[in-house]
């Protein structure tokens, strides 16, 4: 199949399409945005590379074979030369750069009576973002205020966070609300196969084995909890030794509900974070010919790591050739890794505006 990496870059009418590049990244995430790529290219004879000129500003696409991976914008240009030798890189971030880069901009300063992904769509226009979503629409938000000086990711991400939804960049420069994903790989990752290398970091200290969580009552007197407390403990029989921690969750009228939701995630979510594998793949698509996704399960057979038999989940996926040829590297995590903190809407605890750091 033809991985051959090319560049579309130019205005519209005047787009050239640029390949042959012998130094290659391109990363894209669940985690992160935006997408972003660095390519060079290096001749041996002064003056075949200087043909090779784009702008830093510049619309660009970045293909790989057929495949669209990225749709966004040159950052920067970077010509050399020395004895004999003409390099060129060119870097560049998917188009949701500017939603964390820039400010979020509307008239008012306020929306109301809006869903999640109707704000989303508002504040990302601007910046000729679209914004779509796997996950429905998201909780109505009665008034949300814009916070002054905020870019439009901080304000969509954490808007994001009371409908339970992840954030991330499409290879079209489009910004997806979703959630963990159930979309299984053709293919997926076998010891003595597919795979170059790899390891996994197991970890514990940030595990614990107790997690109390608290609703604290406004009202002391009622006849809830203890002494207006609503309380709920989740352990996690994996920590082996008594580790405790304790977690405030916001009050509202939704009873034991959201502190029994808080506690299940945090046990959760932390166990899955604990164990983080990084895979080098000796090659950018699965079995079917898909290139390598985010927000994919893909089975995972390493015993030399003692690791069998898992389906997790691809976080973090980054296209790469040079020297060494080409070669995938990969982040992968139980799928609980992903969930997202349920929180409290501001509106359902008596509050109508949405603070800067929910949960924080």
């Amino acid at each position: 199949m033809n991985d051959e990496l090319t560049l579309i870059a130019g205005p519209e009418n005047n787009q050239r399409a640029i390949s042959g590049w012998t130094e290659i990244r391109v990363t894209r995430g669940i985690e992160r945005v935006p997408s972003d790529f660095e390519i060079g290219l290096t001749e041996l004879f002064p003056g075949e590379a200087s043909e090779v000129v784009v702008q830093p500003g510049d619309p660009c696409r970045v293909m790989i074979g057929e495949d669209l991976v990225l749709t966004g914008y040159i950052d920067r240009f970077i010509p050399s030369y020395s004895a004999g030798q003409h390099t060129i890189r060119v870097m560049g971030r998917g188009k949701c750069e500017d939603l964390v880069d820039c400010a979020a901009i509307w008239k008012s300063g306020q929306i109301a009576n809006a869903s999640t992904l109707s704000i989303a769509k508002k504040l990302a226009a601007p910046y000729g973002v679209n914004v779509t979503s796997t996950a429905g629409s998201g909780k109505i938000v009665p008034q949300m205020n814009i916070n002054w000086s905020e870019t439009v990711f901080e304000a969509i991400e954490r808007l994001a966070r009371f409908s339970a939804m992840l954030v991330y960049e499409l290879p079209d420069g489009n910004l997806l609300l979703s959630q963990a994903g159930t979309n299984l790989a053709a293919s997926g990752f076998t010891e003595g196969k597919n795979v170059q290398g790899a390891s996994i970091e197991y970890s514990m200290d940030e595990r614990y084995s107790d997690y109390v969580v608290s609703q604290l009552s406004m009202d002391v007197l009622q006849d809830v909890g203890q002494g207006g407390f609503i309380t709920a403990t989740f352990t996690d029989s994996g920590v082996p030794r008594k580790r405790v921690r304790y977690v405030i969750v916001e009050s509202g009228d939704s009873g034991g509900d959201i502190a029994k939701q808080r506690g299940a995630w945090e046990a959760a979510r932390r166990r899955g974070r604990s164990q983080q594998v990084r895979i080098t793949a000796d090659n950018w698509r699965d079995a079917s010919g898909v290139l390598w996704t985010p927000n994919t399960l893909a089975p995972i057979h390493l015993p030399g790591l003692k690791l069998k038999n898992q389906m997790w989940l691809i976080d973090e996926v980054t296209f790469i050739r040079g020297e060494q040829g080409s070669t995938a590297e990969l982040l992968i995590m139980p799928p609980a890794a992903f969930l997202v903190e349920p929180i409290l809407a501001p509106w359902e605890a008596g509050l109508m505006d949405i603070p800067v750091n929910p949960g924080k």
